[in-house]
């Protein structure tokens, strides 16, 4: 791999401008060199902001997977493609990042995952809110042990009224789902990964189109058309364990609500508990007595320090690009994304046919 990394972009929508290109811009040992979207015009203006001078654009991604300078794609189109480009770059020999949730079906993603090891690319998912400063914190807490056995957890996905208006994500053939793909996903991973989790045993779900049927509703983007909301407004999970760990997972886009949080979990265990109620607090007993931590996260009021921070999707980015760079496993991998996308896909099949859906 030559000492800069060359980078190609599939899919320069908004995903792709709000996070992945002005990220990679940051390093200095990334060029971004190839650009692809259905829509040329798009693909253009991304190169002309991002790309290096020489940078090419494309209609097809297939073209674009030709070019055997190009080191690592990352995917950042509609769900229902992500398996297919995906795919097709790793066995083009190319490393891939592909924007999250890692497939429309758990069946796509177990083929990615297949495809990453046969090929022996690299392979992430662009979980991002692992990468916040509370979510390390706690993960170190927890691989510590500091609350013991966690045996119970809430993960968070809950907006009052935002539902996202634009492109694809109110079409199920689309996107496979609404909120508990979208955002549901970010929740339900971040609780897997802090518990280090991996084994469903059984998962009960309920999704709602309540809302959603509403005329000319409240929301923060704007109203909605009923008719081409085909997707769920609101999606919930009760998932069991081997281990007899339970975890609640709740998430909409529309629900009438004030206990709004999203990406969040709650943790209880047998030493102590945590959640990012207020930030990130740290609870249990000691000495008889109860207590409550709030964990300082940031370096305000520390001399000599300006108070910049990375976000977390820098993070992710930087960190991606040094696992490839370097020849390490990416902090996501294909295969705990791929349990994230079986244990969604669970809650909408038991939510059909009413009944709880049995891993193995």
């Amino acid at each position: 791999m030559s000492v800069k990394v060359k980078v190609a972009i599939i899919g320069c929508g908004g995903i792709a401008n709000g996070k992945h290109l002005p990220a990679l811009s940051k390093l200095d040992h990334v060029e971004i060199v190839a650009f692809c979207d259905i829509i040329l015009e798009k693909a253009q203006q991304a190169a002309e902001k991002y790309g290096v001078a020489e940078a090419k654009v494309y209609e097809s991604y297939q073209e674009l997977l030709k070019d055997s300078s190009v080191d690592i794609i990352h995917v950042c189109t509609p769900n229902d493609s992500h398996a297919e480009i995906s795919i097709a770059a790793l066995e083009a020999d190319k490393h891939v990042m592909c924007e999250k949730p890692m497939a429309k079906t758990a069946a796509d993603a177990r083929r990615m995952v297949e495809a990453a090891k046969r090929t022996g690319k690299k392979l992430t998912i662009g979980y991002n809110n692992r990468f916040r400063s509370d979510s390390q914190y706690l993960k170190k807490v927890c691989e510590e042990g500091d609350l013991g056995e966690i045996y119970f957890a809430k993960s968070h996905a809950i907006r009052r009224r935002a539902v996202p208006t634009w492109g694809v994500f109110l079409d199920e053939e689309k996107q496979g789902g609404g909120p508990l793909i979208d955002i549901g996903t970010h929740a339900l991973d971040l609780t897997l990964w802090v518990m280090n989790n991996y084994e469903p045993k059984a998962v009960l779900g309920t999704t709602f189109h309540k809302l959603s049927q509403k005329e000319n509703a409240a929301n923060a983007w704007g109203s909605w058309d009923p008719k081409k909301f085909t997707v769920e407004d609101s999606a919930f999970g009760m998932i069991t364990m081997k281990n007899g760990a339970t975890i609640i997972l709740e998430s909409s886009w529309a629900l009438n609500t004030l206990d709004v949080k999203e990406a969040k979990c709650t943790l209880s265990g047998t030493e102590g508990g945590a959640d990012m109620e207020d930030g990130l607090r740290i609870n249990g007993e000691k000495h008889s007595r109860l207590y409550k931590n709030q964990v300082q996260l940031d370096a305000k009021g520390v001399d000599f320090y300006d108070g910049k921070q990375e976000n977390m999707q820098d993070t992710e980015i930087r960190l991606w690009i040094d696992a490839v760079l370097n020849d390490k496993q990416p902090i996501v991998t294909p295969e705990q994304a791929c349990v994230v996308s079986e244990i969604l896909e669970a809650i909408y099949e038991s939510a059909k046919t009413g009944k709880a859906v049995y891993f193995d």
